[in-house]
């Protein structure tokens, strides 16, 4: 097992450890700590895995380079690809969107409040710090395509380019108001990319053509271009531009869409914009079961490794839900892990009898190994590095 300054800290105990915390929602590194040691055997059969003390963990926190850990989360969802082909398909859309044979990507960001003592590097707005991560998701297999973890005081629409570099031509990108910056769309547009986004307030246009519509519930689909002296250079293409009424949690919303698609029906314009949510669901779902309210670090790199473990947790999660075939909410799953993290139970039988008709009487032991089946040779190979 490798070494550095953390001595016998290893990589790999690094992010046991790191992972634990997000799955028991622990609040300091003592409280990981204790719980760790308290399970040292259990522990140890993890590739030999130890349990932390406080300034030693706290010590890889602040000097690993969060690379490691982003590298891990990588190339794990790609070993995921490979053994589980059928958990990262591209599922089929439904409605108005099954005619479409395209991968359908959304982008957002989300802010991860953080303490005072990271606004040195993480200043936010006044006596305020964040963080922010940025996404492009693909929204059929709900799998990211792309992730950067950032300081919270650069606009979205700065990172646009950079989360959306995975995307191919005939690739279809969703976004709210945040991202439409028009150098950035007509870069998109040039690659053979099809987006969908919020229009944004006050911009300057001229109305080029009136697209006539039968759907009662369009307002309005026109053939615009750029009137600004600035953006027509940016953009210097004709646009389509959509009002429709869109149902938003059992109410109806009156939202003007832009796209570079002539071909589409106003509607499926209107439909499409409505997959973005799903990034708003994942983002939900991350920060309901993982720990990422409190902190266990204040510099970047204690930030970035805590942020990428906890989506490689979300991940892992999500693989247990598909395997168990779990019907019910995510939340629950996260419980009954939570509930499940030491005792030595098969969790894919567990999960996968879970409130039926006729469950055991108590959970069947397992005394082989603690991790899931299938990953024998990724978890025998040593992870990341010093």
């Amino acid at each position: 097992m490798s070494r550095d300054a953390t001595g016998r800290f290893s990589c790999t105990s690094h992010v046991i450890a790191i992972m634990y915390g997000h799955l028991t929602k622990a609040r300091s590194l003592n409280e990981i700590c204790d719980g760790l040691r308290l399970h040292a055997s259990d522990l140890a059969k993890i590739k030999n895995a130890t349990p932390p003390k406080r300034n030693t963990f706290s010590n890889a926190n602040r000097t690993r380079e969060p690379a490691i850990a982003e590298n891990i989360f990588w190339d794990f969802l790609e070993h995921i690809k490979e053994t589980y082909p059928d958990f990262a398909y591209d599922k089929k859309h439904s409605g108005f969107l099954s005619r479409i044979k395209r991968s359908i990507f959304a982008i957002d960001s989300t802010t991860l409040q953080l303490a005072l003592n990271c606004i040195d590097w993480a200043k936010h707005r006044r006596k305020k710090a964040a963080a922010k991560t940025h996404m492009c998701l693909n929204t059929g297999s709900g799998i990211p395509s792309f992730a950067v973890v950032d300081k919270a005081s650069a606009h979205d629409s700065t990172r646009a380019e950079d989360i959306c570099v995975t995307l191919k031509d005939g690739d279809i990108l969703l976004a709210d108001r945040a991202y439409v910056k028009f150098d950035f769309l007509h870069g998109l547009s040039s690659r053979g990319i099809y987006f969908v986004l919020r229009e944004k307030k006050n911009m300057c246009f001229e109305v080029a053509e009136f697209r006539s519509h039968n759907d009662p519930s369009i307002i309005s689909d026109e053939t615009i271009k750029l009137a600004a002296a600035n953006t027509s250079k940016k953009y210097p293409d004709v646009l389509r531009r959509v009002k429709a009424i869109v149902e938003v949690d059992s109410r109806k919303v009156e939202m003007t869409f832009l796209t570079n698609n002539f071909q589409w029906s106003p509607r499926t314009i209107a439909e499409l914009y409505r997959r973005r949510w799903a990034i708003e669901i994942f983002f939900k779902e991350i920060k309901q079961t993982l720990q990422l309210a409190d902190f266990i670090g204040y510099n970047d790199k204690a930030v970035k490794w805590q942020v990428w473990i906890g989506l490689l947790t979300h991940i892992l999660l999500r693989l247990l839900r598909h395997l168990s075939k779990w019907k019910l909410s995510f939340s629950r799953l996260y419980g009954v892990v939570k509930s499940a993290v030491w005792m030595r139970i098969d969790l894919l039988e567990t999960l996968g009898i879970y409130e039926t008709s006729d469950p055991p009487r108590r959970p069947v032991t397992f005394s082989k190994q603690l991790y899931l089946k299938g990953f024998e040779p990724n978890t025998s190979n040593p992870m990341g590095q010093p």
